[in-house]
């Protein structure tokens, strides 16, 4: 039951609010009503004991608040104009309780029920803010200043009251004014908190989901190009005078793909793959694409290293180990292509949609020659790589051989690290 009261009151709370509203305008909208309707039903106390005290002009006063409140909030949720009922709201609540205490005779006889205007500059900082709160703090100052002044002049009705009623009354505009306060700032207060979890968790979304964008662009792109074009999108191309870039390709892959099913085959590429990937972590070096069953890396961009040809000598060398090992497991004669050259390239970020980093010149081209022109389970590499090499790696001169595009060019094999 409570949980149903609790539900209508907050529908009826909510009834005000614009499609285009704030969340904050929203809560506000909510609270003057919610506070409006406690304070109507509670004012029934003092219209029924001022009647029964035969004295009707006074409980004409909480009457009329009643009566024209209810008209108020009838008004708002039927042309949501808030401005006009926060006005006539605030208004009221700072005069009328004024207006009885002058009507009883002052303090005294009317228990303070002056009380009950503090909640007119409270409500005023709850549903419009600091700002225009302020001048309703000063009137509520300024008025109950001058019922100080005008209090000894007042035509008292302390005797029709009686004082045991005027000591239960001062309780109830305590007890009233402070637990309409409360129940004003307990409900505004825990709306705030309800919609800053709500909030919080929204951002935490929101976090985890920037977090998983970053992840899948770091998945297409390097860490400094992709910074570069969440700072500036547009071309981004830079040439490097020293790169080493290496082609693998997986020998007779197109007869394996007719002997296994669709399923092996995606299993058996993305399981050398995520090795390949894994070394490209150990060895620092940058993936570029795979297109197929090749995969392309290189070493030395986008930021400069020294030991770039050294890191993707070792790679080759394990890329070879880990592809015999899955042959084993399989019980097929797999085997790498690759090819390895190293020189000046030209990279960026191509496209607009589906967009990758790429490589572009006479380096990448030979390094894919040498791939080509290789021979399966061997590291064919250029003779400007192996110049590099040539200290710290074994290397086997296959000699003079024609590269489609090239022409006659010595050749190497990359055998493994010297001991």
């Amino acid at each position: 039951m409570a949980r149903r009261v609790g539900e209508l009151i907050e529908r009826v709370g909510r009834a005000g609010a614009l499609p285009q509203d704030s969340d904050e305008l929203r809560l506000r909208k909510a609270s003057l009503v919610l506070s409006s309707l406690l304070i109507t039903v509670l004012s029934f106390v003092w219209v029924t004991l001022y009647f029964i005290k035969g004295l009707p002009g006074s409980a004409v006063i909480p009457l009329t608040y009643q009566c024209v409140s209810i008209a108020s909030i009838v008004l708002f949720l039927r042309t949501k104009r808030f401005r006009l009922f926060r006005t006539s709201q605030l208004l009221m609540m700072l005069i009328l309780p004024a207006a009885l205490q002058w009507s009883l005779g002052g303090f005294v006889p009317s228990s303070g029920v002056i009380l009950w205007s503090f909640t007119a500059p409270l409500g005023a900082l709850l549903f419009a803010g600091t700002k225009e709160s302020a001048p309703w703090f000063v009137a509520f100052v300024a008025i109950t200043v001058a019922l100080g002044v005008a209090d000894p002049h007042l035509v008292s009705r302390a005797t029709v009251i009686g004082r045991p009623l005027i000591v239960s009354l001062f309780v109830l505009n305590i007890a009233g004014v402070t637990f309409t306060c409360f129940m004003m700032l307990r409900y505004f207060v825990g709306q705030r908190e309800r919609a800053l979890v709500a909030l919080d968790t929204e951002h935490r979304n929101l976090v985890q989901e920037q977090e998983r964008s970053e992840r899948l662009l770091l998945n297409v792109l390097p860490a400094p190009i992709a910074a570069r074009l969440k700072a500036s999108p547009g071309v981004i191309a830079d040439g490097f005078a020293d790169v080493t870039v290496l082609f693998a390709d997986i020998v007779n892959f197109t007869p394996l793909s007719d002997r296994v099913s669709p399923d092996q085959l995606v299993r058996l590429l993305d399981g050398l793959f995520t090795d390949f990937d894994a070394l490209v972590e150990r060895y620092d070096l940058e993936k570029i694409k795979t297109i197929g069953d090749a995969y392309m890396v290189a070493g030395g961009l986008p930021v400069e290293r020294p030991d770039h040809v050294q890191a993707v000598a070792e790679m080759a060398l394990e890329m070879n180990a880990t592809v015999a090992r899955n042959a084993a497991s399989i019980g097929d004669g797999l085997s790498l292509r690759i090819g390895i050259d190293t020189g000046p390239v030209v990279a960026g970020v191509i496209g607009r949609k589906k967009f990758i980093y790429d490589l572009w010149g006479d380096t990448v081209n030979t390094a894919s020659r040498m791939e080509s022109h290789g021979a399966p389970g061997r590291i064919h590499v250029t003779a400007r790589t192996r110049d590099r090499l040539a200290d710290s790696f074994e290397m086997e001169c296959r000699g003079e051989i024609q590269i489609k595009g090239k022409g006659s060019m010595t050749t190497y094999f990359l055998l493994g690290r010297r001991r």
